[in-house]
């Protein structure tokens, strides 16, 4: 072998050595913008949150446990008391009953209409765009104007709603009061909120049914299933993380439910939720506690008292309908 071929043998076989990273304030830049980078982003969420989300938290936690009110600038340490006077109370008895009976009348009903509309809407359809539009507007409509509406629509004394039970036969004699027994005021205020969220919810399961491939519909009308069993056999499961979240959200939203129940009031200061409380939520007991009655530490209590109810109520509601969903497939 000759001198002039060894260096170029030992080129050859020698490993390609990895670019070399630069050095001195170019190396702590890139440091910083591939390890830090990240955070900086991130981190403006989690100082809003902390400042409008967790301090308000704490902080209502803090005086739930005291005596606090606007009209007394002495306050003491309660412990207990708040949440303790909470049990033998039956105006917040009376109120949670409520929420919880309009709270079924509301979300049973919206989630099953949401979705048999996303399946008609999930079809070819002559005008699809409109059609979908046209189920969102409810929705876009503010609170107070739809409410509003809802109100003259139920009223007593030439109200629509009244009307139309005297085409089919019911209420000739004597028109029916809407807000006058608890019945008749929840299934009102039921109605508001159906018509509000129904095209929501129908569009957030029409979106995961879009995913579906048309194949395994195919394959079952083979099979012999018919539109209805499609829906509950295949749709449904295929679609089950979307309905989880549309019922932990309608969880919250229903026993949160302040500003329907509030409007449809005749005398929507008060937050009496009518003449006799017939339809007072928690969200307006705590409203009238807090800010009428101006003691703030047991509206605290009310509050923190709502806030575990709905993280045991949508949580056992995700459970059950994971379970539902699961035993289907």
């Amino acid at each position: 072998m000759s001198v002039t071929q060894v260096p170029h043998q030992a080129a050859i076989e020698s490993p390609p050595q990895p670019p070399a990273r630069p050095g001195g304030w170019r190396n702590r830049l890139y440091r910083f913008d591939t390890r830090r980078t990240p955070y900086l982003l991130v981190a403006p969420f989690f100082v809003l949150f902390a400042i409008f989300g967790l301090f308000p938290i704490v902080f209502n936690g803090v005086v739930a446990l005291r005596h606090w009110r606007l009209d007394d600038p002495a306050t003491g340490w309660a412990g207990g008391a708040n949440f303790t006077r909470l049990l033998g109370d039956e105006d917040f008895w009376n109120a949670l009953g409520n929420t919880f009976g309009i709270f079924l009348l509301s979300t049973v009903p919206q989630l099953l209409l949401a979705l048999i509309i996303a399946n008609l809407l999930n079809r070819r359809l002559r005008g699809n765009t409109w059609w979908r539009v046209g189920v969102l507007l409810p929705y876009v409509t503010p609170v107070a104007a739809s409410t509003l509406v809802f109100a003259v629509f139920f009223a007593r004394d030439n109200g629509l709603a009244n009307w139309l039970l005297g085409v089919v036969g019911f209420g000739q004699e004597q028109p029916l009061d809407w807000r006058a027994a608890k019945w008749s005021s929840w299934i009102a205020i039921a109605v508001m909120v159906n018509w509000k969220w129904i095209g929501y919810n129908a569009l957030l399961y029409l979106s995961a049914m879009q995913s579906i491939s048309k194949d395994v519909y195919e394959a079952a009308a083979v099979d012999g299933a018919g539109p209805w069993r499609q829906l509950w056999r295949i749709t449904v499961p295929m679609i089950q993380p979307v309905v989880i979240f549309t019922v932990v959200l309608s969880t919250i939203g229903g026993l949160q439910l302040f500003n329907e129940p509030m409007l449809f009031d005749e005398n929507p200061a008060a937050a009496s939720g009518g003449s006799n409380g017939q339809f007072q939520t928690i969200a307006q007991l705590i409203y009238k506690v807090g800010w009428k009655d101006l003691n703030l530490g047991y509206a605290a209590a009310m509050s923190w008292a709502l806030f575990l109810i709905i993280l045991v109520v949508a949580g056992l509601n995700a459970l059950l309908t994971n379970r539902i969903g699961g035993g289907r497939r």
